[in-house]
């Protein structure tokens, strides 16, 4: 005997899945566009990422300058070094630092990136300049002309100083004539923050300008091309073998250059995070088209439960639905993100230093469609659910907002769908506590806006009745059974958190960077000062008028190679506390605690110590490396490693603009180590520009930072993060003016019915209006204060407790928040309002 077919088997449901969508996919506008947003903008940055990554690799000979880049600061490579180095490959030696250069005629001058290089520079890539600078080679442009030496200057040097072809300039005790205008250097990547323009010499050229001093901030750079028989991995292995305490720093081009990558990958996660922000914001919506539209769907559903369809079978038929148009919109939404990738990669191809190489990856691909899938289920599964549950007679009675709860299973569903989308977030993220840390942040703002949105409709209820028909009405709408009250608080106050949160944060950092950081900084910071120059620096800066705070404190670079007896390359450090183990850093010694700093546990050094070497930290840095006093950290300078006892920790006030180091020694054991001083001054006025000049006249290697332009430097950087910041966190409020759109929608068949029966009743357009007017009104004030209040208290916390920075009042902003929020709440709410003011009672009642 055959098996009897199953009635409800899944064809069937597809298909009558499918035939309910070629009706009309009028309710699920809301629902495609939320989709659209969040998976585009995250298949969109994984795209654009993994292009400029891939950009970065395919050039990272021509960013490193060569297959492999090694770096000493201080000092030369010892001969034998030289030697062991030009064994394996062709070679480029470059020496950068920073120096002071000086028009001759004019005699403007300014800070300037100073780099020698040899004949074999660039190994990979080409030094490209201006048409007007001739057709000689680098080399030829450089070198000894007539008794003077050649330099290669960029525009915006040239510009500063009143520079052109032909002229003179001063760099150290040697004059320079300008060969050259740079147009592009193909290893600038590499160099890190620049304080000034960018100068080009020849290495012979600079051992005459009297700038290579002991203890000179110089780094020594040598490029390697490798021979084709060494490896990148066995070239690590010899070094191992033949210099394993030389105190190198090696990169190899596989990361050309780390910062931009870091900073890549960290803005790829922050913008990854903000889409799916947006996403799950927009699953409010998602949920509310669902219901909206099962709403439209009760004769139907009631229908088939009548004739004998099983509740889990009218279950799949609409999660089929929801599937299919999820499906749809993830497509849409990776061609719109894979297309804006490429049109961003366009836009930033020449603010990069190697363009992005367009690659269309799976996993990002991937990652955004599963985000979008997980998201329309995670919000379809609730409201299908609660229809699953319900009689029939109740859905023929229109009963939909008393459903019951659903069942376990599908609780259990909608925490699984949960938990997967929490673990791709924090999973897929190479930073993960960050990761972890973002997505528990949006989990508890979003369960205080539910709480709000539930304990305003408390309120509503328990409210006093008030004698004014239209509040009485207004107030009652917020808590009535379908009320879009907690869609609307979940919508908005989500993308307005964050807006307030970001535009607080900026608004402190550019604060303090703008007035309060200027009254406190030195006017100077003076670097290379030697110490045969010391006093002479010092009467001359103190005998300029209204000069005053000369400060100065040895200065020389050393880098950590061991913690407590591990390998820094091995030790697990806090996220906070991994830039201190990242290359060289500055560090001093002292015999007194140094201005702006105090110490919090162990205690200081007696003034006249000659003991084994202590070493102070700030006490951020200890906690991160999970140091404990009395341990030992070990300490590369110009090649010796030094070890040291951790004697005490230090809480250092970095806002004063005191000069102050991470490390700083006892003064008997870095004493005879040859180092330069690093000085700072106070000055306003005419003062600032008479040190200036008193200074790089008598001083010539001694390199100047007015901290004015380097303020103004970290403001316009401030100012561009904080600006395509805010622009991303618009998305997330753009998904939410989508989903208020959807929640008034969902509505509208309900304030359809309201407007009749208060018109019935002898209500006026008019009344209805104001009353509409004043139930949107409520919910804009109440979502935005919500807003502002979250907002405030998260940028609080950041500028106070991780920033500890003086935190600053900005009224405005809250103010426009809440403005803002109350006119979109009005126009969104009015205008799916308005189709019902005009609703006929007559047909509508006939309908019903």
């Amino acid at each position: 005997m055959s098996k009897a077919k199953n009635p409800e088997s899944i064809s069937l449901a597809m298909k009558l899945a499918r035939r309910d969508l070629r009706g009309s996919l009028k309710g699920f506008r809301i629902f495609l566009a939320c989709l659209i947003l969040g998976v585009a903008a995250i298949a969109g940055v994984g795209t654009l990422s993994s292009s400029i990554t891939t950009g970065l690799k395919a050039n990272g000979q021509v960013i490193l300058g060569g297959d492999i880049d090694i770096r000493l600061t201080h000092r030369a490579a010892e001969e034998d070094e030289r030697r062991w180095i030009g064994e394996q490959g062709r070679v480029a030696e470059v020496q950068t630092l920073r120096a002071m250069v000086r028009a001759i005629e004019g005699g403007k001058r300014t800070l300037s990136e100073l780099k020698a290089i040899d004949d074999a520079y660039p190994l990979f890539g080409s030094l490209v300049l201006s048409p007007e600078s001739g057709a000689e080679s680098t080399a030829e442009l450089l070198a000894k002309n007539n008794g003077i030496y050649g330099a290669l200057v960029e525009r915006s040097l040239s510009e500063r100083i009143d520079l052109s072809l032909g002229s003179q300039l001063r760099l150290g005790e040697l004059n320079f004539e300008v060969r050259g205008i740079i147009a592009a250097e193909p290893d600038k990547a590499a160099q890190g923050m620049a304080l000034g323009p960018r100068t080009i010499i020849s290495t012979a050229a600079l051992q005459e300008t009297g700038l290579i001093q002991p203890g000179s901030l110089i780094r020594y750079h040598y490029r390697i091309a490798l021979d084709p028989s060494v490896t990148v991995p066995e070239f690590y292995e010899n070094v191992k073998t033949a210099f394993p305490d030389a105190g190198w720093r090696i990169r190899d081009a596989s990361n050309g250059a780390p910062g931009i990558k870091r900073f890549v990958d960290r803005v790829a996660l922050f913008l990854t995070l903000v889409g799916l922000t947006a996403l799950v914001v927009g699953g409010v919506g998602v949920g509310n088209a669902v219901r909206a539209y099962l709403d439209g769907k009760i004769e139907t559903i009631a229908t088939l439960k009548c004739l004998g369809a099983s509740s889990s079978f009218i279950f799949r038929v609409h999660y089929l639905q929801v599937l299919f148009l999820a499906i749809g919109g993830s497509l849409i939404g990776l061609a719109i993100g894979v297309g804006g990738s490429v049109f961003a990669a366009q836009f930033l191809a020449s603010t990069l230093p190697v363009p992005p190489k367009i690659t269309i990856n799976a996993g990002p691909l991937l990652l955004a469609t599963a985000y979008g899938l997980l998201t329309a289920t995670l919000f379809t599964i609730w409201p299908l659910a609660r229809a699953r549950e319900t009689p029939a007679a109740a859905l023929f009675r229109d009963v939909v907002s008393s459903h019951r709860r659903p069942r376990p299973v599908y609780l259990v569903a909608l925490g699984f769908c949960f938990s997967v989308l929490v673990a791709l977030a924090v999973l897929t993220s190479e930073e993960t506590w960050f990761a972890f840390m973002f997505v528990g942040s949006i989990i508890g703002i979003f369960a205080v806006l539910i709480l709000v949105g539930y304990g305003v409709q408390f309120l509503a209820r328990k409210t006093p009745r008030s004698k004014i028909p239209s509040l009485r009405l207004a107030v009652a709408n917020l808590h009535r059974p379908g009320a879009a009250t907690n869609s609307v608080i979940l919508s908005m106050g989500l993308g307005l958190t964050l807006f307030v949160t970001v535009a607080l944060i900026e608004g402190n950092l550019t604060r303090q960077v703008q007035e309060q950081l200027p009254e406190k900084a030195p006017a100077f910071f003076f670097i290379d000062i030697q110490s045969n120059q010391l006093a002479d620096f010092i009467d001359t800066a103190e005998a300029v008028e209204n000069v005053s705070d000369v400060t100065q404190v040895p200065n020389m670079r050393g880098r950590i190679t061991n913690v407590a007896g591990i390998p820094a390359d091995e030790v697990e450090v806090a996220p906070e506390a991994r830039w201190a183990l990242r290359g060289d850093r500055g560090i001093t010694y002292s015999a007194t605690p140094p201005e702006g700093a105090m110490v919090v546990e162990g205690s200081w050094w007696p003034e006249d110590y000659s003991g084994p070497p202590l070493v102070s930290i700030d006490r951020e840095i200890a906690e991160g490396m999970k140091l404990a006093i009395g341990d030992e950290l070990t300490v590369n300078v110009m090649g010796r490693e030094i070890t040291a006892k951790v004697a005490n920790f230090r809480e250092i006030d970095w806002t004063t603009m005191a000069i102050n180091f991470v490390l700083v020694f006892d003064h008997h054991s870095l004493q005879g180590a040859p180092h330069s001083h690093l000085a700072t001054a106070r000055a306003d006025g005419e003062a600032e520009d008479n040190l200036f000049r008193a200074v790089t006249d008598n001083f010539a290697n001694i390199s100047v930072i007015r901290m004015k332009e380097a303020l103004q430097t970290v403001n316009r950087i401030l100012e561009q993060l904080s600006s395509a910041v805010s622009a991303i966190s618009s998305i997330t409020l753009v998904a939410g003016v989508l989903v208020l759109a959807g929640a008034f929608a969902a509505g509208h068949r309900k304030r359809v019915y309201d407007a009749v029966i208060l018109k019935v009743l002898g209500a006026t357009r008019k009344d209805i209006f104001v009353t509409f007017l004043l139930e949107y009104t409520l919910l804009g004030l109440v979502t935005s204060i919500i807003a502002a209040a979250t907002g405030w208290f998260a940028a609080y916390m950041i500028i106070t407790e991780i920033l500890e920075a003086k935190w600053i009042n900005l009224p405005f902003t809250i103010i426009a928040t809440i403005l803002v929020s109350v006119l979109v709440t009005l126009l969104f709410g009015l205008l799916g309002s308005w189709r019902a003011l005009g609703e006929k009672v007559a047909p509508a009642l006939r309908s019903d």
